[in-house]
């Protein structure tokens, strides 16, 4: 690995940094301890902060050695919130609450962010300007989206963005990145239908809802198998069925929730209209009326290709080419979607390895992404940190 020795120095600090936040998590849009002491890091470091941007998000703002004169500029994002989970961890930085935890590892992501930070400040061997993203509340999908809206690309003009996040499982420090759908939109449904109740005796005398949703569900399935070209991507999956109390009672009424994942806006309408319609004519056809809700929470996340393309160059340098793969893309969503909507750029996975870094006193659990024996692998701060600077040097130039 070619790692940048005044990171590598300087990682036992960030680390402290990561306990610190990790002993002390907050949830989405609750951020304001973790926002404020990154703030004063970065401060720390003479580099300017806007606070509050996106409620609890803030933008950290470094000139290069011209001052920013010639206008280029990009955007590093880190995300800063927490789970709402407990921790089964023991070590020393384990969690102080009870039902909080830095569960995803974004206390991580902003460990290493704040590293490439540190560095570019201390050497500023780029020209134009470098925005540091720290976001709030990505775990409920509305953090990048508040601070877009809050006048993140108009307030602080860049030409693309980059994100990345610890992925667990494969040998720590490799990477892994796509081309193009990275990963999935986020959608979520609620129908209702609406029947008669009655006895269960006499079913005749009743409009029954749970056959009419058990036929729903089964024709849902139909739309992936039989609508979806084999080549895209799709996920239909519903994950609760809420329906009636008594053994002996028709219930009126039966609630469907799920979930779609998709690639692409395209397969997400046809999939949106083709629900809605199959429920509506099942229910019908019954004498049951529905009442269909569908929402996207998150658009698809998609690289830029030529952005893509030159990331896995600067990783190749920085780890060697066999350690950096093309990822499969995953059906999970990620909120920094929001912002390569508006912006080129590319989101990239970092490996935290399979668990080994743990101290004795972890749990007993795999240390997988939202498993409460969980923990960021300390080892990947000097790597994403010189992954950053490296990138920011191809960039805006270097000498």
């Amino acid at each position: 690995m070619k790692l940048i020795p005044f990171i590598v120095e300087n990682a036992p600090q960030i680390a402290k940094f990561r306990h610190d936040i990790h002993a002390h998590p907050e949830l989405a849009f609750e951020e304001h301890r973790t926002a404020g002491i990154i703030a004063d890091m970065l401060e720390g470091w003479d580099i300017e902060v806007q606070r509050n941007v996106g409620k609890t998000g803030l933008v950290g703002i470094l000139h290069g050695r011209d001052g920013g004169a010639n206008g280029k500029a990009i955007g590093l994002r880190a995300d800063m919130d927490a789970l709402a989970m407990p921790e089964q961890n023991e070590f020393a930085h384990a969690s102080t609450e009870k039902t909080k935890m830095h569960g995803c590892g974004h206390d991580g992501h902003s460990a290493m962010l704040l590293s490439a930070a540190q560095y570019l400040a201390s050497h500023r061997n780029f020209d134009g300007t470098v925005y540091f993203i720290f976001q709030p509340a990505e775990e409920v999908g509305l953090g990048a989206l508040a601070m877009i809206e809050d006048g993140l690309f108009t307030r602080y003009p860049m030409e693309s963005v980059y994100g990345m996040h610890n992925w667990p499982g494969l040998r720590a420090g490799s990477f892994s990145v796509t081309p193009g759908p990275m990963m999935a939109s986020a959608s979520i449904f609620d129908i209702a239908i609406q029947g008669k109740g009655g006895h269960a005796a006499m079913p005749h005398l009743a409009i029954d809802p749970i056959p009419i949703a058990a036929q729903i569900v089964l024709a849902f399935q139909q739309i992936i198998s039989r609508g979806i070209r084999p080549l895209d991507s799709a996920v239909i999956s519903v994950t609760s069925v809420k329906s009636g109390q008594a053994f002996n009672v028709i219930p009126q009424d039966c609630h469907l929730r799920g979930t779609v994942r998709t690639f692409s806006d395209a397969t997400l309408g046809y999939i949106q209209e083709k629900m809605e319609r199959i429920a509506e004519r099942i229910a019908s056809g019954f004498d049951a009326t529905i009442d269909f809700n569908f929402k996207c929470l998150l658009p698809p996340t998609v690289n830029d290709p030529e952005e893509t393309a030159l990331v896995e160059e600067v990783l190749a340098d920085l780890v060697g080419a066999d350690n950096v793969t093309r990822q499969e893309p995953t059906m999970g969503g990620e909120d920094f979607a929001f912002m390569l909507r508006e912006k080129p750029g590319v989101f990239c996975f970092i490996s935290n390895g399979e668990g080994n870094h743990r101290s004795p006193q972890a749990g007993l659990g795999p240390c997988e992404l939202h498993n409460s024996s969980y923990d960021f692998n300390d080892e990947l701060i000097p790597v994403g940190a010189s992954y950053f600077a490296k990138l920011v040097a191809r960039k805006l130039g270097s000498t």
